[in-house]
């Protein structure tokens, strides 16, 4: 049995998965926001409640907000910042007492739709997340590719490109910079821009610059905004002014597990059997 957990900004969600991917136990709590101690005990009490109501022990994965850097094994680039600078990772194996493997949980949306979601059929993935924060991930032949530095497919902490004069220089950004990608895409950005055109423009430049490095066969689109319908028919017509390409064929879709792929991915961490 495989445990996922999402650890994300407002809900923390947990899957349990047999070996054949079944989902046997989901539960969704409020994410003790600005609480790291209230965090770790929120996700080991949904551990031991799945397992006491499967009668298992099982492996657990986890999506979190940013990285753990392979430098200190500490929590970077969370825009959830009650998480950065701690060691999560080590503290959860010492309240589990077992391994655990976590990543970004873009990486888990990206893992999540390469194995068995929208994507399945596609080789190069780009799993993208436009929610609180504007993450993404990339996934290789169904593996995860990660990076030396932790931070491969973190497109939401560029500038925005081909930014308009009353774009520049961009809203302050939570890592230090200004204009980033994550202020003109994320959720809340979203909620507040009066036009849904320029919304979809940035977002195809946004995307455009991915295409233009990566190549990747499939876009798979995550998080509260990738719900909206306009992206799908609008944008990859959008993206062909900026794509460096005679033509833009790479399909964009939205995630086959809905919100609850991330957590899917996290408890794919581990393989189905070991």
């Amino acid at each position: 049995m495989r445990i996922g957990i999402d650890l994300g900004g407002t809900k923390t969600e947990i899957v349990a998965l047999d070996g054949e991917g079944r989902e046997r136990v989901r539960r969704r709590v409020a994410t003790p926001q600005g609480d790291y101690g209230a965090t770790v005990e929120t996700i080991a009490g949904l551990v031991a409640m799945a397992e006491r109501e499967l009668g298992v022990h099982a492996s657990v994965g986890i999506g979190t907000p940013g990285a753990l850097s392979k430098r200190t094994e500490r929590i970077k680039n969370a825009n959830s910042t009650w998480l950065i600078g701690k060691p999560l990772r080590a503290d959860l194996e010492r309240a589990l007492e077992r391994e655990i493997r976590m990543t970004n949980d873009a990486n888990c949306l990206a893992l999540s739709e390469a194995t068995d979601g929208a994507a399945s059929n596609a080789n190069v993935v780009f799993g993208v997340i436009l929610g609180t924060g504007v993450g993404g991930g990339i996934a290789v032949g169904a593996r995860l590719h990660d990076g030396p530095n932790a931070i491969a497919g973190e497109w939401g902490h560029t500038p925005l490109p081909w930014m308009h004069d009353d774009e520049a220089p961009g809203p302050a950004c939570y890592c230090g910079l200004r204009g980033c990608i994550e202020t003109f895409l994320c959720g809340a950005a979203f909620a507040r821009e009066p036009s849904l055109d320029r919304y979809l423009d940035r977002l195809a430049r946004g995307l455009a610059v991915i295409a233009n490095i990566l190549d990747p066969d499939a876009f798979v689109l995550g998080g509260g905004v990738s719900n909206e319908h306009a992206i799908y028919v609008r944008v990859p017509g959008l993206m062909q002014r900026y794509v460096f390409s005679d033509a833009f064929d790479t399909s964009i879709v939205p995630a086959a597990h809905g919100d609850s792929s991330g957590v899917r991915g996290a408890a794919m961490l581990w393989p189905a059997h070991a």
